[in-house]
């Protein structure tokens, strides 16, 4: 785990001196609001993957048949990778023209170029370096990933929240010390966008072949959740 990172505080002191709809008037009391974040870092257990089929022909009907027989053959190997289908995807399939260009005539179509894509999920990371060497086996020519992150953070988004929440109890504290004052109460706490921050190795880009003597090497690395609190505390 690695130490809290805080954010920059914000101190705001008014004195409240009005009335509510016509009650007495409230106590005179200082409020101190104060923006803490809290990180907590952990090893992911999830890794995201784009993998598809790209091919080439002269007509496009060829084209779609050849990229249909050689996804086939990659939806095979997706699934004896243990890949459940769930975690299979389609996030694209295309067809388009290749043209062929001429200074002062109509470009002119010289075949076509199919795409299928899949998203999946690796939930084994020590068998990821093994999937995509098996993947591009079955041929796949085209991979870009591997995102990773944390497949249950709400234990690890708990940590986080806490550690912010201590933080800001504890800097107001300080300035109620300073001021020769007391915390009363927390009028109000909010919570600001959170999430993971991977720290994961990239590798995107189009895979022709890969060595048959030793699987993909991969670097999961850490990913970094962290939650971001607004409190408001009341001092007197």
């Amino acid at each position: 785990m690695k130490l809290v990172k805080f954010s920059t505080i914000t101190l705001l002191a008014l004195i409240l001196s009005a009335c509510d709809n016509g009650q007495a008037p409230s106590q005179r009391g200082t409020l101190v609001s104060i923006a803490a974040q809290g990180e907590t870092s952990q090893a992911p257990d999830v890794a995201n993957l784009s993998v598809g089929v790209v091919t080439e022909a002269d007509d496009s009907k060829k084209a779609m048949q050849d990229n249909a027989e050689q996804m086939d053959s990659l939806m095979k190997a997706i699934k004896k990778a243990g890949i459940a289908k769930k975690d299979i995807q389609t996030s694209g399939v295309s067809l388009s023209p290749r043209y062929h260009y001429q200074r002062d005539q109509k470009p002119k179509i010289v075949g076509y170029t199919a795409r299928n894509t899949v998203n999946i999920k690796v939930r084994e990371l020590d068998k990821l370096g093994t999937v995509l060497d098996d993947l591009t086996a079955a041929g796949a020519n085209q991979i870009n990933g591997p995102s990773f992150e944390i497949g249950e953070p709400g234990p690890v988004k708990a940590e986080a929240r806490e550690k912010a929440l201590i933080d800001a109890q504890e800097r107001a504290t300080i300035y109620a010390k300073a001021l020769g004052m007391k915390v009363r109460r927390i009028v109000s706490i909010s919570e600001q966008g959170s999430g993971g921050m991977p720290r994961p190795m990239m590798m995107r880009g189009q895979m022709e072949s890969m060595k048959d003597s030793a699987s993909t090497p991969i670097a999961p690395g850490e990913t970094t959740v962290s939650v971001n609190l607004d409190l408001v505390f009341e001092l007197e």
